[in-house]
């Protein structure tokens, strides 16, 4: 099982967003079952490191996202991935028309796995620290739905 998480520059929300799962995986056991992974959009950011304030506020929940560096979307990444999973509308538009036909991948919004039906995950780049406690929060939630969705999964297969 392969999990992407699409933000615009892969900064903020979505290194933040494969940092969490993969805490969240490891508490599940299920860390050696599902492949995680985080994207952007667009190239601006490509090759660099999470912004400090998400890499903070992980660090204060006990999250080292310093290792990851911020990439772009690949055309293969909709055949790698089982979830292909955006932090907000418009990254969902991108990906539902990059996503070419037959694609078996779940494309869809990383907060309806909490129960936030159609609700993005706010950008906190251009705001206050409590944007990213924020981000931390809902990204928590959407974690264990994910799990739970992912669980199912692995055992009707």
């Amino acid at each position: 099982m392969r999990v992407l998480f699409v933000c615009l520059g892969n900064i903020c929300r979505s290194p933040t967003a494969e940092g969490v799962f993969r805490r969240e995986l490891e508490a599940a056991g299920l860390a050696g079952c599902v492949e995680v992974d985080s994207c952007g959009i667009g190239p601006w950011h490509v090759g660099k490191a999470p912004d400090p304030r998400a890499c903070a506020a992980a660090r204060r929940r006990g999250i080292d996202l310093g290792d990851l560096r911020a990439r772009q979307l690949s055309n293969e990444d909709f055949q790698r991935f089982d979830y292909l999973l955006a932090m907000d509308h418009d990254n969902l538009a991108v990906l539902k028309r990059q996503c070419p036909s037959g694609c078996r991948a779940h494309v869809g919004l990383f907060l309806d796995f909490a129960g936030h039906q159609d609700r993005p995950v706010p950008d906190p780049y251009y705001g206050g620290e409590q944007g990213f406690e924020e981000v931390l929060d809902l990204i928590e939630e959407a974690s264990r739905g994910l799990i739970e969705d992912i669980g199912r999964r692995l055992e009707a297969s």
